[in-house]
């Protein structure tokens, strides 16, 4: 359940920091009844980065199949990545 905060809450900064870091979650800031922000720790917003831009390469890849665009056979990556980057 998505946390909530009236606008005042942040007055006290250590409180709302305390709030953002445990939840690790975006807090909603709410202005006369109203959505008006949203707040998040550094880490959340790395995390949700993170995660919507996997989201965007994974709906790339679902466009290129659909498009009927050549796969490629995982065994071969493999392969080029090992050649490439592990040292003998």
């Amino acid at each position: 359940m998505p946390e909530i905060r009236p606008i005042k809450d942040l007055r006290d900064t250590t409180k709302i920091s305390e709030l953002c870091h445990s939840k690790q979650e975006p807090i909603f800031i709410t202005k006369n009844g109203y959505g008006d922000l949203v707040i998040m720790s550094i880490d959340t917003y790395r995390r949700k980065l993170a995660q919507a831009d996997l989201y965007e390469k994974l709906a790339q890849a679902e466009r290129e199949i659909e498009n009927g665009e050549p796969l490629l056979d995982a065994e071969d990556v493999f392969a080029e990545l090992r050649s490439k980057y592990v040292k003998k």
